[in-house]
């Protein structure tokens, strides 16, 4: 059997709306030994087979997945041997605290390294480093199972948006009045 053919029937077994995103690691454990993984991959990409989500992260389209969710999971996949969670202006949107809602855009603070990721037609993630450490938030830490990742308190996104020096003018007023 072809190593498309191959690859494409394990996937259809393997992958659940849970379960969709695959590393490049993952995908090197299902293919033949003898393959080009790179080369295989990117035939996979080109049949629509798997879909680029960015470096090293393959989406599944077979399957039913959380569309609004990809960036979010791919995040938690990409930084999964870092300190990652939801903060600055995702966090302040979804808490009703910025009137405009980032359009495919994540922020998030990350104990690795600052780095902004294109993600093509998925949107854009945006890790800002943060040497604060998970027991030291323990308490303005929520785990949002959705997105699969740590969420920051509303006044912890907004001590965030200061201790790195972003933009305040899209936060109302009254709300920065009563966290302070």
């Amino acid at each position: 059997m072809q190593p498309i053919r191959h690859l494409e029937r394990l996937l259809a077994d393997l992958a659940t709306p849970e379960r969709y995103l695959f590393s490049a690691t993952d995908l090197q454990a299902l293919c033949p030994p003898s393959s080009n993984l790179s080369v295989l991959l990117s035939r996979a990409a080109k049949a629509g087979i798997l879909h680029r989500v960015c470096r090293g992260i393959y989406l599944f389209p077979r399957v039913a997945y959380p569309r609004g969710r990809v960036l979010f999971h791919a995040a938690a996949l990409l930084r999964a041997n870092a300190f990652n969670y939801i903060s600055l202006e995702t966090a302040l949107s979804d808490a009703g605290m910025i009137s405009q809602v980032p359009f495919n855009r994540i922020t998030l603070m990350s104990s690795g390294r600052t780095h902004t990721i294109s993600c093509g037609s998925y949107g854009t993630m945006e890790f800002v480093h943060t040497a604060r450490r998970p027991d030291d938030l323990a308490g303005q830490l929520t785990y949002d199972a959705a997105c699969r990742l740590w969420r920051a308190s509303p006044s912890l996104a907004l001590r965030d948006m200061r201790a790195t020096r972003r933009n305040l003018d899209l936060i109302n007023p009254e709300v920065i009045h009563e966290l302070v």
